[in-house]
């Protein structure tokens, strides 16, 4: 038998479950200008992926390193999670929040939550 693709599986699915709860925190005490850390870990996983000699785990770092790619994306995404109210603010960075939500003006809900209600009715 060959385990290596539910090796790959259960690795790929607890790197998503540890970097979902990372990208809150790190938005919660540092703000959006963190992407930086995920983008320096992306590019460490990436660059020690091209060096591993065993494919289950070059396949595990790499999966590590576009988790942490794509982290950034969530980060700026959580940033308007926090402004929407979905999500609690950091009360150290509350004039911060006050200012995007000035700047943003009312955002309100998510757009695909509009229709739905609209289609509920």
């Amino acid at each position: 038998m060959n385990f290596s693709g539910i090796i790959v599986g259960a690795a790929v699915f607890l790197i998503i479950g540890i970097c979902h709860p990372i990208v809150i925190k790190m938005e919660f005490y540092w703000g959006k200008r963190s992407w930086w850390v995920l983008c320096l870990a992306g590019a460490v996983f990436a660059a020690v992926s091209l060096m591993v000699a065993d494919v289950i785990w070059s396949t595990i770092l790499g999966a590590a390193a576009f988790s942490c790619f794509w982290g950034i994306h969530e980060l700026l995404a959580q940033e308007m999670r926090v402004i929407r109210g979905w999500f609690p603010e950091n009360p150290a960075r509350s004039e911060y929040y006050k200012h995007r939500r000035e700047e943003l003006g009312d955002i309100g809900p998510h757009p695909s939550h509009k229709r739905l209600k609209e289609k509920l009715k």
